[in-house]
């Protein structure tokens, strides 16, 4: 038997927040205080545990005004976050049942449907399972794809804002974040590091609210870095990446 956990202000240090379980780590208590301003706005989050009451998946969602992704619409859910782990929990049915608590509550707020943004790449879900769960897509741009479902056909589609318009304005280097996900904060202090150690001038900008993120300059939103409006990753990094970033964008400037 499985049960799923709502997350609340109330009991986030409890319950944890799945991507990261150890309070006392500077990405966990960063997130906790992203999600409770955002709880105020519609955030949603729910864990899956497994009758051992062991985490097994999650899902997070908000409503689509309040997204913190580059998608403009109206009157729907918008699904930020989903994962199943490990593996072998995986084709099990767990993450169709976090989707369908995500449409319940969507229902439930009387809005007109429900859409998420996949990528075949990292830190984002495959369109695949959404696709089995009866979403269509409306929307891509690059590597990231808009799927929707809605119960009132009428209700007119999301779209995809086009993140790249704004990444010239980014001279230098820029790392753009924001603490939707709990392991930005761990990126930032290394890649900070390293480009002390490169000699580096990073510049990092924190997103503060909803608005930023839909106009980020990247597809993922909350973390886009950038060398010259030029878009070099759009989701966390570790040091010895950044290392052999910098690395090659020297030699070619050499």
């Amino acid at each position: 038997m499985t049960k799923i956990i709502d997350v609340t202000p109330e009991n986030v240090q409890e319950e944890t927040l799945f991507c990261i379980k150890d309070i006392k780590k500077p990405g966990f208590q960063s997130k906790r205080i992203w999600f409770e301003k955002q709880y105020k706005l519609g955030l949603r989050m729910k864990i899956l545990k497994d009758d051992t009451d062991k985490m097994i998946g999650f899902i997070e969602y908000i409503p689509v005004i309040n997204a913190w992704r580059p998608v403009a619409g109206n009157n729907l859910m918008f699904i930020h976050c989903m994962y199943v782990y490990p593996n072998k929990n995986k084709n099990k049915g767990y993450g169709s049942l976090l989707i369908k608590e995500a449409e319940n509550e969507a229902i439930k707020q009387e809005l007109a449907g429900i859409c998420v943004m996949t990528s075949k790449g990292a830190w984002i879900s495959d369109k695949r399972i959404f696709e089995n769960n009866g979403f269509k897509q409306v929307d891509q741009k690059g590597r990231f794809e808009l799927l929707c479902k809605k119960w009132e056909p009428v209700t007119k589609d999301p779209e995809l804002i086009d993140w790249t318009a704004n990444q010239k304005k980014y001279k230098g280097w820029h790392l753009v974040y924001a603490d939707q996900c709990p392991w930005h904060e761990k990126s930032v202090i290394a890649l900070l590091n390293t480009a002390l150690d490169f000699g580096i001038d990073l510049n990092v900008t924190k997103l503060s609210n909803a608005n930023e993120a839909k106009q980020a300059p990247s597809g993922y939103g909350v973390f886009s870095l950038l060398h010259n409006g030029k878009l070099i990753e759009d989701h966390y990094l570790s040091a010895t990446r950044f290392r052999n970033i910098l690395k090659k964008e020297l030699v070619q400037e050499s």
